[in-house]
């Protein structure tokens, strides 16, 4: 079972999930209202000292996540080379690359239960609009999972064609790869159908009524 828990027992770890996300949220709100890098760049020290020394998470842990997005932000620096100023591209690629390792920490240190909890007690009041919080959940869960087991498959399939002597692997891996998504996803389907997952919860009779 791939997941992007990371367990250990530092004051990060046992932190509330709840006040994580908050302090997330808080900080990809306030992250916008700033824009001199210094201060962006003190943030990002910050996220890395908690990360790194405080939760004592593995280097490779926070690069994973880095490193997929490292061409969006050398294009993004880039592009604004071009249209405004370094100063300006500086500043929205720390936003970004804060932003990103704040949220690796954050599920890195926080078990999916947990996070689903809180989208569960978020939901809640959804329920008067007949949204089931429940279900909502399994829905964030399921995503969380995937995300790794789409990426792990992802690499079997390149691993297999380049072993085949296969050129270009990248491009040739996205049809088996979208072909073993929807297999996967048939045979959730049917296990979720099988317990009911879909089925409408019955409603308490009154005390008075038969």
């Amino acid at each position: 079972m791939l997941s992007l828990y990371v367990p250990g027992t530092s004051p990060v770890h046992r932190a509330p999930a709840g006040l994580k996300l908050a302090v997330l949220a808080g900080l990809g709100v306030g992250l916008f209202a700033v824009s001199r890098v210094e201060v962006l760049a003190g943030v990002l020290a910050g996220v890395l000292v908690l990360g790194l020394g405080v939760a004592r998470l593995p280097v490779g842990v926070l690069w994973a996540q880095v490193r997929p997005v490292w061409v969006l932000l050398a294009v993004l620096f880039g592009f604004h080379l071009v249209v405004t100023d370094a100063a300006t591209g500086a500043v929205a690629v720390l936003r970004l690359l804060v932003l990103v390792l704040a949220a690796a920490l954050v599920t890195a240190t926080t078990r999916v239960t947990a996070l689903v909890a809180v989208v569960e007690w978020l939901a809640r009041p959804l329920r008067l609009v007949g949204v089931r919080p429940a279900r909502v959940g399994l829905v964030i869960a399921m995503t969380l999972r995937f995300i790794p087991l789409v990426a792990e498959q992802a690499a079997r399939i390149r691993e297999a064609q380049a072993a085949r002597g296969a050129q270009r692997v990248r491009l040739g891996a996205v049809v088996p790869l979208l072909i073993a998504v929807l297999r996967l996803a048939h045979t959730l389907s049917e296990a979720l159908d099988a317990r009911g997952a879909d089925d409408v919860p019955a409603r308490r009779a009154s005390p008075g009524r038969a």
